[in-house]
């Protein structure tokens, strides 16, 4: 048989109590750029943020963000 895939998801988060997930998935996505600004592209210390907010967040919701970064117009704290 084929390689199994183990899937996971971001550990529960005391600050996110709800089952509304939608703060969680906006939050891991700016900790992810926010690590990335500080410690650059090439390294693997963000990857965990970067697995937490894609399992979190709907993809259409990252791309609209990702064009938002881009021109600058993104809402949050960078």
């Amino acid at each position: 048989m084929g390689k199994e895939i183990e899937l996971k998801t971001a550990p529960a988060d005391y600050r996110f109590p709800t089952t509304n997930q939608t703060r969680h998935c906006f939050t891991r996505y700016i900790e992810f750029h926010r690590c990335v600004a500080a410690k650059g592209d090439e390294t693997s210390d963000c990857e965990r943020f970067a697995k937490y907010y894609r399992s979190l967040c709907p993809s259409e919701w990252v791309e609209r963000w990702n064009e938002q970064r881009e021109n600058g117009t993104f809402p949050g704290p960078l």
